[in-house]
């Protein structure tokens, strides 16, 4: 056994980020009590060090300056050394970060920031080399400015706290003027997107380039409202170019974190539960829109990779995957030619490699990263291959890499789970086993909407973190709002109330300890949360939807299933108080879109009444048909009480025995259907008539 030269406090911490740093010869302490207090009896400035386990830069700054001696000899003589796992505290990455996006003009990870006894921030940034470089300040050289500027001119600093203080609080508003509601907003957010849109490659903008699911999903709910071709012609550009480029993994299925060009080829090689959530949504939407058989596929083999390598024993779905292997960016999932020769020989590598675009010279750093651009119909008649034939030779070639690459060292897994993120997966996996009627799908669904309810869920009250069997952490606006989504999209696909009445009580809670009558939002901590500089509220969706805004979406569909119009009344207010920021910055808030989509409606009202196998059938043109502002209720027989519960299944029985579905809208429903034909027929309608017979 190999005894470590140095251990710091991290190594009683369960996030595997914080161990990674647990010796490291800095004195690091995890963020709490004892370091804060360390810091006002010493009066010692912190050193504030955020990022998480899946950053490349993260591990690159470890390397150079946290390993480092002298360099950590300067750290612990000057400064209360502070390690925070972004992913357990996003509260204070969001407050630390928006002061060095102020200050600097840009943001990332490893994010560095030195702050006052009182947690004021005076200086921050992000990558330092250790040493100076290009014009860029080494670390070293900052740790002594730092330590002199806090030693010499203090009351400089302390003077400036207020205005600081002040700018941070004020950048967390984001309340405009109240604004009329309507389709036109939707349209000029349209109008802006396809300013931004690249037209050669999908997706919006240049390099670095990243997926921005949340406003394709926008995009494919316009263009059902509109039938504007344009609009489902980004959607699916841009899914097409994705699937078929670097960002996806060609061999074991899943999506890095995006691109670092603008043709989806070369990936920041990192894994994170959140994209492949979102983008498996996406792609399930446009399935269902275009019927696009590749489309499916994508779906199936993201979720089966989250099954087979991010599904904890318990039901919990881990975090992320690291983007470094054996200290090299990328190695597990890039190729060399002799490689792909040496595993399936020279005739049938000649295929693979021509069709996954892989060349002596290589597209990265002399290696291949597996993408392709032929098309399966013109490629397979240069071989003289059905494309059928062609299809399932290239899944065997991919199978029999795909084995191999199982044989390298595989790249690390931070194995916490988090609330919002499983949330967020929770979704995809119930939408995608009700679209695609897949039972397995649903099984993880339910095992991880259990997990959630008994591992994370206390009292009313979420956890944040769970690992090695304890939850720790307050929950957060986004852990309440993504678990309350996950459980309503259960209780669609699965029809078992308790999820709905889970949800109820959840936001229940939510109201409770987040919102904020004044500003018509949610806070994004708790009212019970640690005391910190200040007190935040988070508007923008970002890498993920925000918390106000799934709030908003959650708070519509509520309010139509539990007949709660006070619900409806508030999702009005946050979106009438975000103003024109919705429709000016779009790619910014692509969920806050599909609330306003969903408020606009028209919503369609569904219950389905009857008992399998005979319901199914009635299912199936539900399944297929993209209904984004549906709400849906499945059930075997509705009794008087269940009636009382959920008033859309008040009065709604089978018919003559047979299973029935109503179709509603604010609760007034026209004859129920029986037939698969009616119901097909019903839904291919362009302006369907919904009224009472």
């Amino acid at each position: 056994m190999t005894t470590k030269k140095h251990t710091n406090r991290l190594i009683h911490c369960s996030s595997p980020y914080l161990l990674q740093h647990a010796h490291n010869p800095v004195n690091w302490n995890p963020w709490g009590e004892e370091a804060l207090r360390f810091s006002r009896e010493q009066d010692k400035p912190i050193l504030l060090s955020i990022g998480y386990s899946a950053c490349h830069w993260c591990h690159v700054m470890e390397h150079e300056s946290f390993e480092n001696e002298e360099i950590a000899a300067l750290m612990n003589e000057y400064f209360v050394n502070i390690k925070v796992d972004r992913e357990e505290r996003p509260e204070l990455d969001a407050i630390y970060m928006n002061f060095v996006q102020m200050t600097t003009g840009s943001g990332g990870w490893p994010l560095t920031v030195f702050l006052t006894p009182d947690l004021t921030p005076f200086y921050g940034g992000t990558y330092f080399p250790p040493r100076d470089l290009q014009g860029r300040p080494g670390f070293e050289r900052i740790l002594q400015n730092i330590a002199d500027l806090y030693r010499s001119r203090r009351r400089d600093i302390d003077k400036n706290r207020d205005e600081i203080v002040q700018r941070l609080q004020s950048s967390t508003q984001w309340i405009g003027e109240e604004v009329s509601l309507s389709e036109e907003l939707l349209k000029r957010a349209y109008s802006q997107l396809r300013q931004q849109f690249d037209n050669r490659y999908g997706g919006f903008g240049s390099s670095p380039k990243f997926p921005s699911a949340m406003a394709l999903s926008f995009l494919l709910r316009y263009y059902k409202r509109t039938g504007q071709k344009p609009a489902l012609d980004m959607v699916t550009l841009s899914l097409d170019e994705m699937s078929r480029g670097g960002i996806f993994d060609q061999l074991g299925g899943g999506f890095h974190r995006y691109s670092v060009d603008d043709r989806w080829l070369v990936p920041h090689f990192e894994k994170m539960l959140y994209d492949n959530a979102l983008l498996c949504r996406v792609y399930l939407e446009a399935y269902q829109v275009t019927g696009s058989p590749h489309y499916r596929e994508v779906v199936e083999n993201t979720l089966t990779y989250v099954q087979r390598e991010m599904l904890a024993p318990d039901g919990g779905f881990y975090s992320s995957q690291d983007a470094d292997t054996e200290g090299y960016e990328g190695r597990f999932y890039i190729w060399g030619k002799q490689e792909v020769v040496d595993i399936l020989g020279i005739e049938d590598a000649k295929i693979f490699n021509d069709f996954f675009d892989v060349t002596t010279e290589g597209n990265f750093e002399g290696k291949n990263i597996l993408n392709h651009r032929r098309e399966l119909e013109a490629f397979s008649r240069s071989l003289g291959l059905s494309v059928t034939e062609l299809k399932k030779r290239l899944d065997g070639f991919r199978n029999r890499v795909y084995r191999a690459r199982k044989k390298r060292v595989r790249p690390a897994i931070d194995s916490k789970v988090l609330a919002a993120w499983n949330g967020m997966m929770l979704t995809a996996f119930a939408e995608a086993a009700f679209v695609l009627k897949h039972t397995p799908f649903l099984e993880t669904a339910l095992r991880n909407a259990t997990f959630l309810f008994s591992k994370m869920v206390t009292k009313g009250k979420v956890w944040r973190s769970w690992k090695d069997g304890g939850a720790l952490l307050n929950g957060y606006l986004e852990d309440y709002s993504l678990i309350i989504e996950g459980w309503l999209a259960t209780f669609q696909a699965s029809g078992e109330i308790c999820w709905l009445r889970r949800a109820e009580e959840l936001m229940r809670s939510q109201l409770e300890l987040f919102w904020d009558e004044k500003a018509s939002s949610f806070y994004f901590t708790s009212v019970d949360h640690e005391r910190l500089l200040i007190r935040h509220r988070e508007f923008m969706d970002n890498a993920s939807p925000s918390g106000n805004s799934v709030s908003c979406l959650n708070l519509l569909r509520l309010s139509i299933l539990l007949g709660k119009p006070d619900y409806r009344d508030r999702a009005k207010q946050m979106l009438s108080r975000m103003g024109d920021t919705l429709v000016s910055y779009p790619l910014a808030f692509g969920y806050w879109l599909q609330a306003l989509d969903f408020l606009i409606g028209p919503t369609m009202e569904i219950a389905v009444v009857g008992e399998d196998p005979e319901r199914e059938k009635l299912l199936n043109p539900l399944r297929q048909e993209f209904l984004p502002n549906k709400v849906l209720i499945v059930t075997d027989m509705v009794k008087p009480k269940l009636g009382m519960e959920i008033p859309l299944l008040e009065h709604k029985t089978t018919v003559d025995s047979q299973p029935a579905v109503y179709f509603c809208q604010n609760y007034t429903c026209r004859e129920p259907l029986t037939k698969t034909s009616e119901v097909e027929r019903f839904l291919r309608a362009t302006d369907p008539d919904i009224c009472v017979q």
